[in-house]
């Protein structure tokens, strides 16, 4: 038995209503997984720090705020982040073609001013580079 044009349009909007369904259930997935990916970094990242500097621990909100702020702001550290997230966007660059365009600008936008500042930061620290990572 032939199923009417009414029948038809009736499974397609029940498939439809099953696939919006799962696309809803597998972004609420998503949003948790990026959750706990950003809780696993902090945990991560701010035992790393405190590790670094266990004198913050003592440190009020409102004092490790500050002490952040005042920190992150100096040119030094500027140069740094710079150059690291210069890297990041050179390595993630290949992956895809307009990642690649995207990457290639901003690696050679970036190179010289990363270099320059590396030599200045290795100066800055004696000349011996420890606190520079290439």
């Amino acid at each position: 038995m032939a199923k009417s044009t009414l029948e038809k349009i009736e499974e397609m909007k029940e498939k439809i209503s099953q696939l919006e369904n799962k696309q809803k259930k597998l972004l609420q997935e998503q949003k948790v997984q990026e959750r706990k990916d950003r809780t696993k970094r902090l945990c991560q990242r701010m035992g790393l720090f405190e590790s670094l500097l266990p004198d913050t621990i003592t440190l009020t909100d409102e004092q490790f705020k500050s002490f952040l702020e005042k920190t992150i702001i100096t040119e030094h550290s500027r140069r740094i982040l710079d150059g690291l997230t210069a890297q990041n966007a050179a390595t993630a660059a290949p992956q895809t073609t307009e990642t690649a365009a995207q990457g290639n600008t901003a690696s050679t936008a970036n190179p010289t001013h990363t270099a320059q500042s590396n030599g200045g930061e290795r100066e800055q620290d004696g000349g011996n580079g420890a606190r520079v990572t290439d």
